[in-house]
């Protein structure tokens, strides 16, 4: 969605790093003050044109956070078997570019975290790393049984970790919304995401024609 500044992912693994990169560079160029968030996953993280991108934009100062969501797996490869590093907020200091390491399932330490980055970024030093700490809870795929961890770390982590339940008990705790309230956005949300899917599924396809849109030849 170029409207929305939405770049959207790519299916090859770490490509979206370089061009988050690009971005960068494109707003540095234009002097916006825009800055680049570009995610990645702790697989990803491995890949050769991560690294290129970082050299590059630590040597122009580019505007853009290099954002590690550490789900502890990959696609299905405990960090600790595949990565030599795995405190992934180090992974750029050979190129001089900081990193933090953030509760990733708390909303207040991402808001943080975001705030000090996107800061750091329109003051002119140049990239940074959020490693973000985090969990999925199903498998990479609808392939993947996710026989790589117990099913008592997963019950685990969403029992003592999960963000939005994590929300919920502190909106109620200092009573600044009620049981019923929260019901009430949950339904919201889910209406959107079946409204979201229903059209996913079912909506006519695009005329060919389509396939010429901002295309120049």
């Amino acid at each position: 969605s170029k409207e929305k500044l939405f770049y959207g992912g790519h299916g090859i693994v770490g490509a979206q790093v370089s061009l988050g990169t690009g971005l960068a560079f494109a707003n540095r160029y234009r002097d916006n003050n825009n800055v680049s968030l570009t995610y990645f996953g702790d697989g990803a993280a491995n890949q050769g044109q991560v690294y290129e991108s970082f050299n590059m934009a630590s040597l122009w100062k580019l505007p853009v956070i290099y954002i590690i969501e550490n789900n502890r797996y990959a696609m299905g490869t405990s960090v600790s078997r595949s990565s030599a590093e795995t405190n992934f907020s180090h992974r750029g200091a050979s190129f001089k570019i900081p990193g933090i390491q953030v509760d990733g399932m708390d909303v207040r330490a991402v808001k943080a975290a975001g705030d000090q980055a996107t800061e750091w970024c329109r003051a002119g030093n140049g990239p940074i790393i959020l490693e973000m700490q985090t969990y999925r809870y199903r498998g990479h795929s609808m392939s993947d049984p996710a026989k790589y961890r117990s099913k008592e770390e997963v019950q685990k982590m969403r029992s003592d970790h999960d963000p939005i339940e994590q929300v919920k008990a502190r909106l109620m705790e200092k009573k600044w919304a009620t049981e019923d309230e929260l019901k009430t956005i949950d339904k919201e949300v889910r209406d959107i995401v079946a409204d979201a899917a229903e059209f996913a599924q079912n909506d006519a396809e695009p005329d060919p024609s389509e396939l010429w849109t901002d295309i120049v030849l």
